[in-house]
């Protein structure tokens, strides 16, 4: 019996899941959050093929009007073989967690609405104890704060209360936990931006230092300067983005600490008359 409530309960995990990956919100984020991943993807990779094929063209073209290169060549060729990867690197970490963070931060998962009025349900009827075990075998936001307050009633509603605001502080630390490394991602891609600058600006001014009373040629201080601007945008580029979201995401867990906070002491609110045995 409880190996199959176990599976009960995972595969009802499995399916809530699920159900919010299926939504129209969810898939417009999802596919929005994509759209951006291969965006920078493209800008940040170094495809040698292209890279020769547009060396080729240039100097087939030589002599005769030669084009300019592609503009995600130059892209590339200005990121090299060290910050490309970083950043592409990135950009798929950055998509992943907003991805899970969408999935897992929701308020139909955290706090669902079932197990509020199954559990109101057992509290009407006195059936604490199916109550108390009801919340425990419930493996959400919800559930953990009530499992919790139940545990500690024989000490009084004061000791419940307690316990509940600490497992609250619990689960809200952990959901911080995960939208903690969107808000890394933010602060890292600007600082790797800013680390791209500085390196484009040595590269160019060593072209100066190495030929002194000789005026550089535009085409050699080219490279680094190139490096420096488009490092600086992809890292404001990822930057951005990331900020936001982690924006979005502490505002939604702000709102969701504060349901929970309300429902679980409406629910345990009839206790507050049991005092200490």
């Amino acid at each position: 019996m409880n190996m199959a409530a176990s599976e009960h309960r995972n595969n009802g995990g499995w399916f809530r899941v699920m159900r919010a990956f299926s939504a129209p919100a969810a898939r417009v984020l999802i596919a929005s959050c994509l759209v951006a991943s291969v965006a920078v993807a493209i800008t940040c990779a170094t495809p040698a093929v292209a890279v020769a094929q547009d060396e080729e063209m240039a100097d087939e073209s030589a002599g005769g009007g030669g084009g300019g290169s592609n503009l995600l060549v130059y892209i590339a060729e200005a990121c090299g073989w060290i910050f490309g990867p970083v950043f592409l690197l990135l950009s798929f970490v950055f998509v992943a967690l907003v991805v899970m963070c969408f999935l897992q931060i929701r308020k139909t998962l955290l706090l669902p609405e079932s197990l509020s009025q199954q559990f109101e349900a057992h509290l009407e009827a006195k059936e604490y104890q199916p109550a108390y075990e009801l919340a425990k075998n419930d493996d959400s936001y919800l559930g953990h704060v009530l499992a919790a307050g139940m545990s500690k009633l024989q000490a009084g509603y004061p000791a419940a209360v307690a316990a509940m605001e600490e497992a609250q502080s619990e689960e809200q630390m952990k959901l911080e936990h995960k939208i903690s490394y969107i808000s890394l991602i933010g602060a890292l891609a600007p600082m790797l931006g800013l680390l791209g600058t500085v390196t484009g600006m040595v590269s160019s001014f060593k072209q100066i230092s190495d030929n002194p009373g000789v005026a550089p040629k535009p085409d050699q201080l080219a490279g680094g300067i190139a490096t420096a601007l488009v490092t600086t945008l992809i890292g404001l580029w990822i930057a951005i983005p990331a900020i936001t979201f982690f924006q979005l995401f502490r505002n939604r867990l702000e709102e969701i600490n504060t349901d929970a906070t309300e429902e679980s002491g409406r629910l345990m609110s009839r206790f507050q008359t049991i005092s200490k045995k």
